[in-house]
């Protein structure tokens, strides 16, 4: 069957005007700027797009606005909530203004993420969501050439030419590590994610190797275990570092996936938590407020990152603004998990 045949009997925008009794032009603003229409107009033209079952021929639309509205994110991995949650406030904002979004996933590969950002573009995305700022600068240039605004999430950094927004990953960590500092620890171990490609990994590592510098510890004292984010890699992780006589009374974690891992794993070998060692995590994400004990922290606002990074996004697609740097606060969410040296 040929075009012709699949659309013939197709309501059209003129059916839609003519059923609201307004312009075509009235229809299309109703569609497309729906705020340079009066409610009550609006309301007249949606009852009939209704009634008729007008479906808005978007490819048409996109020619004639030279826009899709239509987004990409990249994020590292769907396996995180930390992602799906501000993925979500991300969409909420685009669908607020009838944008779609589409997802897709790098497990943490440089070069996935680099085939799915040249995917999103050939398939007419108006902007990116990416997470973090370390990747070849040949993929800046690639969006810079093709005109591609891009919001950079979960880090705040000074790449040329795109938006921020995010939070200071190293401070974040630091903080944290200072707290428990002051409850006597002094040995100190981290399980960190991979840190190759992963800038938000490396800083929350070099926060607490900043912390600890500052306390009058070697910063190179530090064990550190790099891993994949994963509950069942978080318990591996743990049992390395709890080999030995001279066991750490800390161990920090890169995100609360891990902190769950290296909590049960404590449990299983009848090692006390906090009693005999504390562990941190780092999002605050609910897995961590549920496990016992419940896990101190770094909250992260990861809705309102998600929400701000849209209107980030949408001022520069949109409106034609610069790109900006919008950084938020964190702050520790104090549990169980973290108590005095015993």
């Amino acid at each position: 069957m040929n075009n012709q045949g699949r659309t013939a009997g197709l309501p059209t925008l003129e059916d839609v005007a003519r059923q609201a009794g307004v312009s075509t032009a009235t229809v299309s603003r109703c569609l497309n700027n729906p705020a340079q229409v009066t409610e009550a107009t609006r309301a007249r033209v949606m009852e009939a797009v209704e009634k008729l079952r007008y479906t808005p021929n978007f490819g048409a639309r996109a020619l004639a606005a030279r826009r899709t509205n239509t987004y990409g994110a990249v994020i590292p991995t769907m396996e995180n909530a930390i992602f799906a949650r501000g993925v979500q406030a991300f969409q909420d904002a685009l669908a607020s203004i009838d944008s779609t979004l589409l997802v897709a996933s790098s497990n943490y590969e440089a070069s996935v993420e680099e085939s799915q950002i040249r995917n999103l573009v050939a398939r007419g995305a108006d902007g990116l969501l990416l997470i973090g700022a370390d990747r070849d600068p040949a993929i800046y240039d690639f969006l810079a050439e093709r005109g591609i605004p891009v919001v950079l999430a979960w880090a705040i950094g000074n790449q040329p030419g795109v938006s921020f927004v995010g939070f200071d990953n190293e401070a974040a960590s630091r903080k944290l590590a200072e707290k428990a500092l002051k409850l006597g620890h002094r040995r100190i171990a981290y399980i960190s994610a991979q840190s190759i490609h992963n800038d938000r990994a490396r800083a929350r590592v070099e926060g607490v190797r900043a912390a600890m510098k500052a306390a009058g510890l070697d910063p190179q004292s530090l064990r550190l275990v790099e891993t994949h984010y994963s509950i069942k890699r978080g318990k591996a992780a743990f049992h390395t570092l709890m080999e030995g006589e001279d066991r750490p009374t800390l161990v920090m974690c890169g995100n609360d996936v891990l902190a769950v891992g290296a909590v049960m794993a404590a449990r299983e070998m009848g090692i006390d938590v906090p009693g005999d060692v504390s562990v941190t995590g780092f999002d605050d994400i609910e897995i961590a407020t549920v496990v016992s004990p419940p896990i101190t922290t770094v909250h992260v606002p990861h809705r309102k990152m998600g929400n701000l990074a849209a209107q980030a996004l949408l001022r520069q697609t949109l409106e034609g603004k610069p790109p900006e740097t919008i950084c938020l606060e964190t702050e520790i969410a104090e549990r169980a998990s973290l108590g005095p040296v015993g």
